[in-house]
């Protein structure tokens, strides 16, 4: 499961510099969201984003996520300067480095949970095998849920469901997790365990989370936070 893309490991793992975003670009109702964000992740590093409704934090990290581009400025991941890439080009190094996890879980609910997290896997080989089976199960044991693995997704609590999405964001060795309002659909206590799941994880695999949340608890005992106020870091 390699790619071409050239990476460097020793780079910071994300690194943003003057990154700008505009809607409606050259019309007359041009809109600037984002204005001139510069910020780094290195590599193990957990960073919360705080910051209120309407403030740039999902368009922030739809281009950290490489599912939108800036208007300008630069963002690199592990050293890659991304701008200028084409499209395949950042499909594959997105799918390759970087994982996903929503407020809600997106699980295919007629999939057991062990296929669900097996998916990424499958689709990138072209092709199912033991090898991707047990690397599935190796997941969802590390999330607790390895006896679930038979389970229909729908079938299994909210928390639960949140934990194969995370199992399945881990299925490619991510670099950097994204991580979008994980625990905001959940209960305190499933809250608490999601967190703190994505917390193990960052300290023992050494994958840099970005974790947006509305919770100043969570936030709190984040490495780092970043609160976006109208578009800028403060």
């Amino acid at each position: 499961m390699s790619t071409v893309i050239q990476l460097d490991d020793a780079r910071p793992v994300l690194d943003l510099k003057g990154i700008r975003k505009s809607f409606n670009q050259g019309k007359s109702n041009e809109s600037e969201v984002l204005h001139g964000i510069d910020f780094n992740l290195s590599r193990g590093e957990f960073c919360a984003i705080v910051g209120p409704s309407g403030s740039g934090k999902s368009t922030l990290l739809n281009i950290v996520g490489l599912l939108d581009r800036p208007s300008s400025g630069r963002l690199s991941i592990l050293g890659r300067e991304t701008t200028e890439l084409g499209d395949d080009a950042l499909t594959q190094l997105r799918g390759y480095t970087i994982g996903f996890v929503f407020q809600y879980h997106y699980l295919l609910s007629a999939f057991t949970a062990l296929e669900n997290v097996m998916m990424p896997m499958t689709a990138a080989k072209g092709y199912s095998s033991e090898s991707i089976r047990l690397r599935a199960l190796e997941l969802l044991d590390s999330v607790g849920l390895k006896p679930w693995a038979d389970a229909q997704a729908s079938l299994l609590s909210g928390g639960q469901q949140q934990r194969v999405a995370i199992a399945r964001a881990l299925a490619m060795k991510p670099a950097l997790l994204l991580a979008d309002e994980p625990t905001g659909n959940l209960d305190t206590q499933s809250a608490q365990t999601v967190f703190e799941l994505l917390r193990s994880i960052s300290a023992e695999q050494g994958t840099s989370v970005l974790f947006v949340t509305h919770n100043p608890e969570l936030a709190s005992r984040c490495d780092k936070t970043i609160q976006v106020v109208d578009g800028m870091i403060r």
